[in-house]
């Protein structure tokens, strides 16, 4: 989508219609851009990496208030169903629901497609959390008010529906204030990094391919296996220390 816009910018730009091309970003502070030397441009997280950033959106930040710490934990631990930001922006307070007894989410995926997007426990305590202290004003004392069903799932401060660039700028932030785990990575953190670990950690759980796809939204399996397969492996499926513990012996 970004090179479309930057391709248009460039035409009206050389026929006299724009003064300049606001889409010509840099791609690699973006974690648009595959690294040299790497299998992939998306940045591969562990469980302890993810469970860092989950720490760090949940602690009491400087000039956050207690709704904004509710909603970035809520935020982390919605991207950890494998959604895209898109989907995570566009939820709407109704699209929270029950189905066969678990918490699920109603997602519209690309094409117009609705799924249902069921929440692990971590999520739907950090997911409710926020709700009832939006719905109390920001507190935990005040009563609760009837919430808007039609309303955005996540709201700015102002009560407007979160945006793209917002949560990209709110995983920023998290992933440096996670400190150590994340220090490597922190400047390329984006949103798709949390939805490429939920592929690889539900495949090396030993997920079919089938379901997992059928979580994230792919419209092929072939999709799916191929977003598993061009992620780094995770360092116990590679014999480099079998090969290491026969030169130390």
């Amino acid at each position: 989508m970004l090179a479309t816009v930057k391709a248009l910018y460039t035409h009206l730009a050389d026929v006299g219609l724009a003064a300049g091309n606001p889409a010509a970003l840099n791609r690699r502070r973006l974690g648009l851009a595959t690294p040299a030397g790497n299998t992939t441009g998306t940045v591969v997280l562990t469980t302890a990496q993810v469970r860092a950033l989950f720490t760090a959106a949940a602690r009491a930040r400087r000039g956050a208030s207690l709704v904004d710490t509710a909603r970035a934990a809520a935020v982390v631990g919605l991207f950890t169903l494998g959604l895209r930001v898109g989907e995570l922006c566009d939820l709407d307070r109704g699209d929270l629901h029950v189905t066969r007894g678990r918490r699920a989410l109603r997602v519209r995926g690309k094409g117009g497609k609705t799924r249902v997007v069921y929440l692990h426990e971590s999520a739907e305590r950090a997911l409710l959390d926020y709700l009832r202290i939006r719905d109390s004003g920001g507190t935990t004392e005040t009563r609760p008010a009837k919430p808007d069903p039609n309303g955005p799932l996540l709201v700015t401060r102002t009560g407007g529906r979160y945006r793209r660039q917002a949560v990209w700028q709110l995983l920023r932030r998290l992933a440096t204030a996670a400190g150590e785990p994340l220090r490597d990575v922190a400047g390329a953190m984006h949103p798709h990094a949390l939805r490429h670990f939920y592929v690889t950690t539900a495949v090396e759980a030993g997920a079919q391919l089938v379901h997992v796809q059928a979580d994230v939204g792919h419209t092929s399996v072939d999709t799916t296996e191929q977003v598993y397969n061009n992620a780094a492996r995770d360092p116990g499926r590679s014999a480099v220390d079998l090969v290491g513990d026969a030169l130390r012996t």
